[in-house]
């Protein structure tokens, strides 16, 4: 059995246009799933501490076989490879991949909250989202994406012209 997940990407850190591509690249290496397709690149405001540059922000749709603790876990090795270090929470880093849509699968553990837990108020994830999230446009909380992303607008997300690998 197969299901649809969705990853949130974002980096502020050591190149992030390359940090991403190599991120989507990474995913396309991970056992038992297909990196499906990945949404545009947006710039947008760091909503963590101090003084961070901007960050990149795409989603990526993944076809899996994985668990998703088993999916977590591979994520985040792609993060400490690619020198994720968590020192600060929401403070400036190399990799960020948020596990946000498991199929329709609600959980939550000491290590996984799904579906994310502050997606559903985030731009930066919101419209990436908008771009792959072709079911019925309403999310598991019930949420209509468009009513959502005008909820949340504050104008800091703009669409860049970096691309990123598609997969398939």
């Amino acid at each position: 059995m197969t299901v649809r997940a969705y990853v949130a990407l974002g980096s502020n850190l050591d190149d992030p246009p390359t940090q991403l591509a190599n991120a989507c690249n990474a995913l396309q290496h991970i056992d038992q799933t297909r990196l499906e397709a990945v949404s545009s690149v947006f710039r947008s405001s760091p909503v963590g501490p101090g003084n961070q540059p901007d960050y990149l922000n795409a989603v990526a749709l993944l076809i899996t076989g994985l668990p998703a603790l088993t999916l977590l876990q591979a994520l985040q090795q792609i993060e400490r490879a690619q020198g994720r270090v968590r020192e600060e929470r929401w403070g400036p880093r190399t990799l960020d991949l948020d596990l946000l849509l498991y199929g329709d699968v609600s959980l939550e553990t000491d290590t996984l909250t799904l579906p994310h837990p502050r997606m559903y108020q985030r731009d930066f994830v919101l419209l990436p989202l908008q771009e792959l999230w072709h079911e019925n446009r309403v999310l598991p909380n019930g949420s209509d994406l468009a009513t959502l992303l005008r909820a949340c607008a504050d104008n800091r997300v703009v669409k860049t012209s970096c691309e990123l690998p598609a997969g398939r």
